[in-house]
C-alpha cells in the first residue's frame, strides 16, 4: 500500500533479460533499511526487491507486467519515481494506492497555467468512467487531483495541474506530448462501481 507521494526519482541503473526481466534500480535511499521481499512502488507499479547493493537494488519484472504497463519502455538511465510501502501511524499525504497498474495513458497536451503546468491525458476506454472531477488518480505514481474529464471523439481526456515542486521532484516534469504513462484509478472508484454491478 502507497500514498502517491514520491520520496525518491532513481534511474535504471541495468536491465537484464534472462527468463523473466531483471532491473536494477539505483536510488538515494539507504539500502541497508531495505529487506528483501520488501514492496516499492516503480512509477507506478508495486515491485518486490530481490536483490540489492549499496545505492541500488534489484527487481523481477514479469512478461504481464511489461506488457500492461510503460516498463517495456525503460531504458538504462530512465528516471524512476520511488515510494517505499506505507507504515502503519506515517501522515498520508496523497490518496491510498496500491501500486497495481490499471491502464496505460498517453499525454494529448501541456500548457503552462501560472507557475504550474496543466497537463492533459488520453485513458484508456476501459478505465474512462472511473476517472471522475475532483478524485484522485496516480499518474506514474504520483498521486494527483482531477481537475476536469472530457469525452472526446477520440477518447477520454482528463487534465490536472502539476506545481513545481512536482515538477521537479518526479518525473512528471520531463513529459511531453506522445509520452506514456502508468495510470492507477481510484481505489474507491474501484469498490463503487463493484458495488454498483460493474467491476473495474
Amino acid at each position: 500500500m502507497f500514498t502517491g507521494i514520491v520520496t525518491d526519482v532513481g534511474r535504471v541503473k541495468s536491465i537484464e533479460r534472462r527468463g523473466d526481466t531483471h532491473i536494477a534500480i539505483s536510488t538515494a535511499y539507504d539500502t541497508r533499511g531495505i529487506d528483501i521481499g520488501a514492496s516499492i512502488a516503480c512509477s507506478g507499479p508495486c515491485l518486490t526487491v530481490v536483490e540489492k547493493g549499496p545505492g541500488w537494488f534489484g527487481v523481477t519484472v514479469s512478461a504481464e507486467t511489461l506488457a500492461c504497463t510503460t516498463l517495456g519502455q525503460w531504458r538504462e538511465g530512465s528516471a524512476v519515481n520511488l515510494e517505499r510501502s506505507l507504515k502503519v501511524g506515517a501522515e498520508l499525504g496523497g490518496h491510498i494506492v496500491t501500486g497495481h497498474v490499471d491502464g496505460v495513458g498517453e499525454v494529448v497536451s501541456l500548457k503552462s497555467e501560472g507557475e504550474s503546468t496543466r497537463i492533459q491525458f488520453r485513458v484508456p476506454q476501459a478505465i474512462a468512467s472511473y476517472v471522475a472531477p475532483k478524485g484522485a488518480i496516480a499518474v506514474e505514481g504520483v498521486s494527483l487531483t482531477v481537475n476536469e474529464v472530457e469525452d472526446r471523439a477520440d477518447g477520454t481526456v482528463f487534465g490536472v495541474n502539476i506545481i513545481p515542486h512536482t515538477a521537479s521532484h518526479t518525473t512528471l516534469g520531463g513529459l511531453a506530448v506522445g509520452s506514456k504513462v502508468n495510470i492507477e484509478i481510484d481505489v474507491l472508484a474501484r469498490y463503487v462501481a463493484r458495488l454498483a454491478g460493474r467491476a473495474a
